[in-house]
């Protein structure tokens, strides 16, 4: 296992929260508070997203063939996660950690990415899913191509839901600029940013 991994919190298999009511409450939110998320909390938004589930490396989200073409990164400013610096990270699903990719905060070149959006600096944490569509795209050809996005859907679905469980609020982003967003996180070119979900607690 790498050295430098952040193991973050052992995730809950357990809420308080029915899934009833989570999807009855999901609703999209743009201002958030001023108050960092604890890493408790941000482990289970990536465990919801990708976590390991089961053997053989099987996730929370589906995906064609176990390909598993997603790639998940943190995006946390000043008042991100107490207890975690300012940076981009990778969510490492083997280990269930992170690895920082870039210190500092990036909230505003976010946003700028994002043509403009300025609620994505202004959110304590920001994750954007990434696909690297080679993956998939060797199994099922053109195809694979659908997969990734019907992928990606599942795991936005499943982070937005345990938002909501854990009383934070989210919105799904998808204009942005993709070559802008991958210099920003430091993206491999192989990686193709697909949705930014600002997280935070409603200031409303």
């Amino acid at each position: 296992m790498d050295n430098d991994l952040i193991l973050l919190p052992p995730p809950t298999t357990r809420g308080t929260t029915s899934l009833e009511e989570t999807l009855a409450k999901r609703r999209s939110v743009r201002a958030y508070r001023d108050t960092p998320l604890a890493l408790e909390q941000l482990s289970q938004l990536l465990w919801a997203a990708q976590g390991v589930t089961a053997s053989g490396g099987l996730r929370t989200a589906p995906s064609a063939g176990a390909t598993y073409p997603l790639e998940i990164f943190v995006v946390t400013g000043p008042r991100g996660v107490t207890g975690l610096a300012e940076g981009v990270y990778r969510y490492e699903v083997t280990g269930h950690g992170l690895s920082l990719v870039k210190a500092g905060d990036f909230g505003e070149l976010l946003a700028d990415a994002a043509l403009g959006q300025d609620f994505i600096a202004a959110a304590p944490v920001n994750i954007v899913i990434g696909a690297e569509p080679r993956r998939t795209e060797e199994c099922y050809g053109r195809r694979g191509e659908r997969y990734v996005l019907i992928e990606v859907g599942h795991a936005a679905q499943n982070i937005h839901l345990q938002c909501v469980s854990l009383g934070l609020g989210s919105v799904p982003v998808a204009a942005f600029d993709d070559a802008a967003v991958q210099r920003v996180l430091g993206m491999a070119t192989a990686i193709r940013p697909l949705y930014i979900i600002p997280v935070g607690r409603s200031s409303r």
